[in-house]
């Protein structure tokens, strides 16, 4: 009788893509799981057939009925127009979760923290990393940080869901929440509220730059650390590295209804075709895949099985050490000596065993509470080359009756009343405009008259930003002056 065949998809990528993949598949053929292989073309080559996502509309059918897709890395094009296909692949499939185990192999890889055993648990579709920015003037661009309750609330648990099911001991948040205290703070405060329904886990805040001294310094002082997502992407590499090399760190990229699996690092196009590549983080990205997938047995011979070439020191030429190295390998090479370590356990290094698949995403609904929400204001951003003193008079002698300007700001520095002359300005300012009555919201009509005078009087407004409150709690960034 055939087993059931899991599909995965598989990338190879570019670069070192080809080499490393072939390896890891080499490796997952031998130890027999029931995997079935589906190979689809991502990358350069798509990226220059005129496609700028670097994927072809065709091949997203295959990776989204697989039940994994596991991908080599893929090299960008240079010059503009070319969207990042991680990105794509991650938020049109709805991964949110993206998960990066760095443990220290030490001493069979060098590295200053042999204890580290640290897992980074990274929001996956939203923060600075949507990739939206606005050029506004001819000095100026614009980026937009998006953080979302729903987000923050799908990551938080599935940090604190992988903190349990796992035996962690603790959940950290990492944000930077004194500066970005209406983005960055939901996040924390998502944390909090979400941290009191798991009793049994520590929980801590730490402030994102003190916080990554401290990871770097002392990374045994972390085990599950959660963050949106540009920090996540920024750190988790700074842990992999810390931890030995970024070469042999995977991560998982998890989903309500898919998941991706790759090796963190990039193509290496100058070490291409020459079984120099190190094949490492591929190989745990499958370890990750296989456990997702239901195969916890193979996960477990994959991951020993690497633990004990590790130890023998059979190393590529990137953390070849001839204090602990015993035999410098290719990437052919590599992979067969793997292979023929399946079914051995290592001796010194702690022994893999990953348990029944432990499936963490689940349906998450998400409600909505019920706000009063008022418009109380818009900020106006405006190009202009001209002194604050000449924007002012120009704004001042708008035929105003319900609005009133009550600040204008330069890069977020109130320059108007009261500038400090030793301010430096640009040529984007931004004026804030709220109602003449006090407490009094504004309609769009109002704000709609508003940009006609601004219109007619020749000011370039080149974007508008409305201010709202939530059951009266500003929902915008106040003023000097308004705090």
């Amino acid at each position: 009788m055939v087993a059931h065949l899991i599909p995965i998809t598989i990338a190879e990528g570019d670069g070192i893509g080809p080499e490393i993949m072939d390896a890891t598949l080499q490796i997952l053929k031998a130890t027999k799981a029931p995997l079935s292989f589906t190979k689809v073309e991502i990358g350069e080559k798509v990226y220059l057939r005129g496609f700028p996502s670097g994927i072809e509309p065709s091949t997203w059918e295959s990776i989204r009925t697989s039940k994994g897709f596991l991908k080599a890395p893929i090299t960008t094009p240079q010059g503009g127009g070319f969207k990042s296909l991680n990105v794509t692949i991650r938020t049109s499939l709805g991964l949110y979760a993206n998960v990066r185990p760095c443990v220290s192999y030490s001493p069979f890889v060098e590295t200053k923290h042999p204890k580290m055993d640290v897992v980074i648990v990274r929001e996956n579709e939203e923060d600075l990393y949507t990739g939206i920015e606005y050029r506004q003037t001819a000095d100026c661009v614009h980026a937009l940080k998006i953080i979302s309750r729903p987000g923050c609330e799908k990551i938080i648990r599935y940090a604190f869901d992988y903190a349990r099911i796992y035996g962690r001991k603790k959940v950290t948040c990492f944000t930077k929440d004194n500066i970005l205290k209406l983005s960055d703070g939901l996040f924390h405060k998502t944390f909090t509220e979400i941290a009191a329904e798991y009793p049994d886990i520590e929980n801590e805040h730490w402030i994102v730059d003190i916080g990554a001294a401290k990871l770097a310094d002392t990374p045994e002082a972390f085990d599950v650390i959660v963050m949106p997502n540009l920090y996540g992407d920024i750190l988790s590499d700074v842990a992999a590295q810390i931890a030995g090399s970024v070469g042999l760190a995977g991560s998982a990229n998890i989903g309500e209804h898919g998941a991706m699996f790759e090796a963190i690092h990039g193509s290496a196009p100058r070490r291409a075709g020459q079984n120099l590549a190190n094949p490492s983080g591929l190989i745990l990205a499958s370890v990750l895949m296989l456990t997702h997938v239901g195969l916890p047995e193979a996960a477990s011979a994959v991951h020993n099985a690497w633990l004990c070439t590790l130890e023998e020191g059979i190393h590529t030429y990137d953390i070849f050490k001839p204090n602990t190295s015993k035999q410098k390998v290719g990437t052919k090479e590599f992979a067969q000596a793997v292979i023929q370590r399946l079914g051995k356990k290592p001796h010194s290094l702690k022994v893999a065993h990953y348990g029944e698949a432990k499936h963490l995403t689940k349906k998450h609904h998400h409600k909505t509470h019920a706000l009063k929400k008022e418009t109380v204001g818009i900020d106006v951003f405006i190009e202009s080359t001209e002194s604050v003193e000449h924007l002012h008079k120009s704004l001042a002698s708008l035929d105003l009756k319900d609005i009133k300007l009550t600040m204008i700001s330069n890069r977020g520095v109130k320059v108007w009343p009261d500038k400090m002359p030793e301010t430096a300005c640009i040529d984007s300012w931004r004026c804030r405009f709220m109602s003449s009555k006090k407490g009094q919201p504004l309609t769009h009509l109002q704000i709609a008259k508003l940009m006609h005078l601004l219109a007619e009087k020749g000011i370039d407004f080149t974007h508008t930003e409305h201010l709202c409150t939530f059951d009266g709690h500003p929902g915008y960034t106040l003023g000097q002056d308004e705090q």
